[in-house]
């Protein structure tokens, strides 16, 4: 056996999982204490040699006093027992359940594991397709899971594509269809890439009208509403005043909070991941501040940090030298968030779109969805495309970004969003190259080191589902940058290509993520705005936990797709 997989059968999770099922101690609570230990990881690379996809698999488990509890984790012994639940079927873990479910491998682990599988009448041996990592023919189902189901996916930016990827390691069939391309540089791609647990203020918070007001006049300003007389806009920005309140801010942080924790530790498990390298670096995020004002205001808000549990550092300037002396910096302070981390998105993009194609994702670009026939009892039947085909399914997710409004509206469903424009530049060779990522406060520009490269991105304009460019917005960017890296100069940027994406917002500012009340087999996930490339892997596996009909660990209430109905 491989010197590298047979280490982790010293691991501690298998013994501890024996002494449990031995002990009576509830599964559930196993369950969580694993998942704060990060077992996961080391788990999950077993899993990955094993030919199946995904720890995940939720299988249905007895034994140990639970009653039948149905168990979200894939259990492994070294012993003469092999109580893995696979291809369907039940089997009794040690120390409770039915004996006669119990099933003998003669002679103990043999070379590969799968090998023991078939020993044990649990499935097929080791096959070429399966030691290449192929997805198994025939996979476990959820609690309420039909096997193969089949899950259609609108959209394919980060989060119609970590759906993708998630629910195709459930075992989902899963196509994706995709009004672009396949090579496309939506909003997904020219991000800043960065995974903020600091950002557990909303975008609808207080101060946010009054300074669109005071910025509507400035083309050049951070935050750009374009004056037009659009009765979605006027409705948008009438709940967007009526959400922008303490209030909204204190009951959405703690959500906000744990859905990016989360995330953050699903990109370190994919980055664990064999060719899912996306250039993740675990540093921090430093929010720098030119004014001593601007500086009190990030302080407060590290406090409300640090009393969400979210580790929060006010720095002086030269301790904020000190933490990233690779660039030289014209600062009051700073505060740092350790939490955050950034990568590559447009890197990230191609390895997920990689491994969803290894696992038999079908991706449908360049494909506009026309209309949808429905069932009586309110669910959606198939998907009418313009090519005329009736795309049919089990299971649909509308995650189309932006222009999830229109399709919503197709479906009968009121999902308020405005496009919010955001442009960024990347210099290939820039004289500085810092560390960490970091935000201009006064100037909302996000700064991240992405490999030799320096990307500065910014500005949210609401100007319409439009794609041009206003060059006013650049040149907004790029005079802000010597004010705080003074050695760089805005000669730095000629040439430079800038790019745009519109990002998803809602009224609120918070994520449009459920299941739809008015199609069963609906999905929503859309309306992340600046956020759906940190939330976009949490986002993904609670979509696989709905499709799956399984309870996705998270209380969505405030998230539910109606909720402006």
């Amino acid at each position: 056996m491989d010197s590298g997989i047979d280490s982790l059968f010293d691991f501690p999770l298998f013994y501890r999982l024996r002494e449990t099922l031995g002990g009576g101690r509830p599964l559930r609570g196993v369950a969580e204490q694993l998942a704060r230990d990060h077992v996961y990881e080391d788990a999950s690379r077993l899993v990955t040699f094993l030919g199946l996809q995904d720890l995940d698999r939720f299988m249905n488990v007895k034994g140990a006093g639970t009653g039948g509890l149905r168990l979200g984790l894939l259990f492994l012994f070294t012993s003469r027992h092999v109580p893995l639940i696979y291809y369907g079927d039940e089997i009794a873990l040690r120390g409770g359940g039915d004996p006669d479910n119990r099933r003998d491998v003669p002679g103990g682990f043999p070379g590969d594991p799968r090998d023991a599988f078939t020993a044990a009448g649990l499935g097929p041996a080791a096959s070429p397709g399966l030691s290449a990592g192929r997805r198994a023919p025939t996979v476990a189902a959820g609690f309420g899971m039909k096997a193969n189901s089949h899950t259609i996916i609108l959209g394919g930016g980060i989060i119609g594509l970590c759906s993708a990827y998630f629910a195709a390691r459930r075992g989902h069939r899963v196509t994706v269809v995709d009004r672009s391309p396949a090579v496309r540089d939506g909003c997904s791609f020219g991000n800043a890439g960065m995974v903020v647990p600091s950002h557990f203020t909303p975008l609808a918070a207080p101060g946010m009208v009054a300074l669109g007001l005071k910025w509507m006049w400035n083309p050049e300003s951070p935050f750009y509403i374009k004056p037009r007389l659009d009765p979605a806009l006027l409705a948008w920005g009438y709940r967007f005043w009526r959400s922008a309140t303490p209030h909204h801010v204190k009951r959405s942080a703690p959500l906000l909070r744990d859905l990016h924790l989360a995330s953050r530790a699903a990109y370190e498990e994919l980055a664990a991941l064999p060719g899912m390298d996306f250039g993740l670096v675990r540093r921090g995020l430093l929010m720098l501040c030119r004014t001593e004002h601007a500086l009190e205001e990030e302080s407060a808000m590290a406090a409300q940090a640090r009393a969400l549990g979210i580790p929060a550092d006010v720095l002086d300037p030269r301790q904020t030298a000190a933490l990233d002396p690779a660039v030289t910096m014209a600062v009051a302070g700073s505060v740092h968030y350790p939490k955050d981390c950034h990568l590559s998105p447009g890197q990230f993009m191609a390895a997920l779109e990689r491994e969803a194609v290894r696992m038999g994702v079908e991706f449908r670009w360049g494909q506009e969805v026309v209309s949808a026939q429905r069932a009586s009892d309110g669910r959606i039947a198939a998907l009418r495309l313009e090519s005329g085909e009736a795309l049919g399914g089990d299971q649909f997710v509308l995650a189309a970004g932006s222009w999830s409004e229109g399709l919503a509206r197709s479906l009968g469903l009121k999902i308020p969003l405005q496009a919010g424009k955001g442009y960024s530049l990347t210099v290939t060779h820039p004289r500085q190259l810092p560390a960490l990522c970091s935000i201009f406060t006064e100037a909302r520009v996000a700064v991240t080191p992405m490999g030799g490269s320096l990307r500065f991105g910014g500005t949210m304009e609401i100007a319409g589902l439009n794609e041009h460019i206003n060059p006013a917005r650049v040149r907004g960017i790029i005079r802000s940058v010597p004010e705080y890296f003074p050695e760089f100069t805005p000669e730095d940027f000629e040439g430079i290509a800038p790019w745009r994406g519109l990002r998803p917002c809602s009224p609120d500012g918070l994520p449009y993520l459920g299941r739809s009340a008015r199609h069963p087999n609906l999905v929503v996930a859309t309306g992340h705005a600046m956020m759906g490339l940190s939330l976009g892997p949490v986002s993904g596996r609670i979509v696989a936990d709905l499709v799956s009909e399984e309870p996705p660990g998270f209380d969505l209430a405030m998230l539910a797709p109606e909720r402006f109905a």
